[in-house]
């Protein structure tokens, strides 16, 4: 996750000046779901155009800043480096809106960008798309992912193939698989092996 910030007051605002040096000045009033709109209006059509999906983008407060935290997918996933380039255009926008005149966020704020976790619903076709060959749980059924359309998602349940539309879908979540002990790959054959030899080979002469 990547962090970037914009800091220092608005031009215009003078209030402060006028304060004493004792006294900090109030943070003002911000309707979070109405400037978690806007960020979304402004940010989205760069991350598109970057290739890559909005997945989610949350406004909150900390103390006088806000934090503005995105998460952005794409198929193959996310790398640091996409997440670096991704903050550097999404910061850029959201400050050039506001150069512009339209104001976006009040004061100063920091920006977090990342990818879902493992415990985000899938809840859209590129999510199950992207989940291809894991175990997920959907609408008390387990199964393994085996193909996705746009209308459909099949699972392997037990051996058992099943055709669900995303109509007969609720939210899926990916299941956490652990790998038997017995089927469990150690790397050490070979030094056992190794080990066997020079066993054997001890005494000769």
């Amino acid at each position: 996750m990547t962090q970037r910030g914009r800091a220092g007051a608005r031009p215009g605002n003078r209030s402060a000046a006028r304060r004493s040096h004792d006294e900090a000045p109030a943070a003002p009033r911000v309707d979070l779901v109405a400037a978690r709109a806007r960020v979304r209006a402004v940010i989205e059509p760069v991350i598109e155009k970057a290739g890559y999906d909005l997945e989610d983008v949350n406004v909150s407060r900390a103390g006088r800043r806000h934090v503005v935290r995105v998460l952005v997918d794409t198929d193959g996933g996310i790398k640091l480096d996409d997440v670096a380039v991704i903050s550097r255009e999404i910061s850029a926008a959201l400050d050039e809106t506001e150069e512009r005149g339209g104001e976006v966020l009040a004061g100063e704020y920091q920006l977090e960008v990342g990818s879902p976790g493992i415990d985000r619903p899938l809840t859209l076709p590129r999510h199950w798309r992207r989940n291809r060959g894991r175990l997920v749980a959907v609408n008390g059924l387990t199964g393994r992912v085996i193909d996705v359309d746009d209308a459909s998602v099949v699972l392997d349940v037990d051996g058992v193939t099943r055709s669900l539309t995303f109509a007969e879908l609720g939210p899926g979540k990916v299941q956490i698989e652990f790998k038997r002990i017995d089927e469990a790959d150690f790397g050490d054959e070979d030094d056992e092996d190794a080990q066997d030899d020079i066993d054997d080979g001890e005494g000769e002469e």
